[in-house]
């Protein structure tokens, strides 16, 4: 069996955009399930429209979602020799020829076609002339006139079109830049691509690339059209359906990995399985599995798939993430056993790494900001003498483990008459300046014991200053 060749080319007029993520990570996912190639092709031949920044745009959601490739980045701008060289090959063998009709020519059959009931297309005035190249000659394949062209899809099934719908398309235009049906033939074909999974829009395109490859006297790749990925009424992905960069969500505090796992179960399946390692991904993805009806792109469903990635996830991992949602905040997180500690505590509040970061922000506070519900409620005169003992308490305490600190806190609730939960609200309001957060053993042995007795200290401090 030969190898598995796949591709993405994107056109960089834009960000990368949810639906061409997930065509990029089908073709990824396929070619390393097979142990095969994938290759990234920019089709930047839409000078006006494509961009620098937009190409950089595209190769950074790649590489933030972990799609890599083997070969590439080709960019179709620096392949016009290439594509040159295959149209004069077709004319030469007699599949292709010059045409100069002007565009007034072209709208009147258009109209003329139209008038009598018929499909628009060109009516091969130039097919027999025999013209050469001018300045405003574009060239066109010589399509046949009769028969069918049969697109065997791995997805669809089989899908018969009738040439006498086709027409001599250009596949050449005047200023010398070929168009994009013509382009796409050439570089999969000089690339070796021998496996082509793109979505359903381009299912119209097909039959004119299968004319071209027969044109070129060439074998064809396999092709598999996915379904599009729709928003939840049905109609195609948009804004007003949510983010659809992927580096929105990237911003938004999403995992790469939960990113991943949400689009390849738009449109593929295994099971009743919706939550995927990459590596399960890998190794369970197949073509077979894609379904025929449109992905319908759910925010809530990725939101939950992405908590529940944050959940399984290793510290370690995470703290490759969260630090630059910390920074954002005015706080450097370092990599270490402390930033690691803060995850943990954290990771089964967090539905991303934004409310991770936003939970997070009272371990790195030099001065803690206390809530003013909070603290009216809970820095008040009765904890005062609880927050005190415990300080104390604390200063003695050796090893600084839990054991020890459930016997302080069991030490001041004799002195003070107060239960566990009395007392336990007024240090969480030190410790965090808020009501809710992990559990305070949790907190004290993370922040530590310098801190978290500076921290008792600080608020029975604010206390006093309060009641004074």
């Amino acid at each position: 069996m030969d190898t598995i060749i796949t591709r993405f080319p994107p056109s960089p007029t834009g960000f990368l955009h949810i639906g061409g993520a997930r065509t990029a990570l089908f073709n990824w996912l396929y070619a390393r399930h097979m142990k095969g190639k994938f290759v990234l092709r920019i089709e930047d031949t839409d000078i006006e429209r494509s961009s620098q920044e937009s190409v950089d745009a595209i190769f950074e959601a790649l590489e933030w979602l972990g799609i890599d490739w083997d070969e590439g980045p080709f960019f179709q701008s620096q392949r016009l020799a290439l594509y040159r060289e295959y149209s004069k090959k077709l004319i030469d063998a007699g599949q292709a020829y010059y045409c100069t009709c002007p565009p007034e020519s072209l709208e009147q059959m258009r109209k003329a076609a139209l008038e009598a009931g018929e499909n628009p297309k060109y009516n091969g005035t130039c097919r027999e002339k025999g013209l050469g190249p001018s300045g405003r000659a574009v060239i066109r394949l010589k399509a046949p006139v009769a028969g069918t062209t049969v697109l065997e899809d791995i997805i669809k099934g089989t899908i018969v079109f009738q040439n006498a719908e086709l027409d001599d398309f250009i596949i050449v235009r005047s200023d010398g830049m070929p168009t994009y049906n013509f382009a796409v033939v050439v570089d999969d074909l000089t690339m070796g691509i021998n496996t082509v999974i793109r979505g359903d829009d381009h299912v119209m395109n097909t039959p004119k690339q299968i004319l071209i490859y027969q044109a070129l006297e060439s074998s064809l790749p396999a092709f598999g059209h996915v379904p599009m990925v729709l928003g939840g009424d049905r109609s195609r992905l948009s804004k007003r359906h949510g983010a659809v960069s992927v580096t929105a969500y990237r911003e938004m505090g999403y995992l790469p990995d939960a990113v991943i796992n949400y689009l390849v179960r738009l449109g593929w399946s295994f099971g009743d399985q919706e939550f995927f390692t990459r590596n399960e991904l890998i190794q369970k993805f197949t073509l077979d599995n894609i379904g025929r009806s449109p992905g319908i792109f759910n925010p809530e469903k990725l939101l939950a798939l992405n908590a529940d990635h944050i959940k399984s996830a290793a510290p370690e991992y995470l703290a490759r993430h969260l630090p630059g949602f910390l920074e954002k905040k005015g706080f450097i997180a370092a990599q270490g056993p402390f930033l690691n500690q803060v995850i943990e505590t954290l990771q089964t509040r967090s539905k991303t790494l934004l409310d991770m970061a936003d939970s997070a922000v009272f371990y790195y506070q030099g001065i803690v900001e206390y809530e003013e519900k909070a603290a009216d409620k809970f820095l008040t005169a009765p904890y005062l003498e609880a927050l005190e003992l415990l300080a104390e308490q604390f200063e003695n305490l050796n090893p600084f483990d839990q054991p020890n600190l459930e016997n302080a806190f069991k030490t001041v609730m004799e002195k003070t008459g107060l239960n566990f939960g009395k007392i336990a609200q007024p240090v969480r309001v030190a410790l965090t300046g808020k009501t809710a957060s992990p559990g305070i053993f949790e907190i004290i042995l993370v922040l530590g014991k310098s801190r978290v007795i500076a921290r008792l200290r600080g608020a029975a401090l604010f206390i006093m200053k309060r009641e004074s």
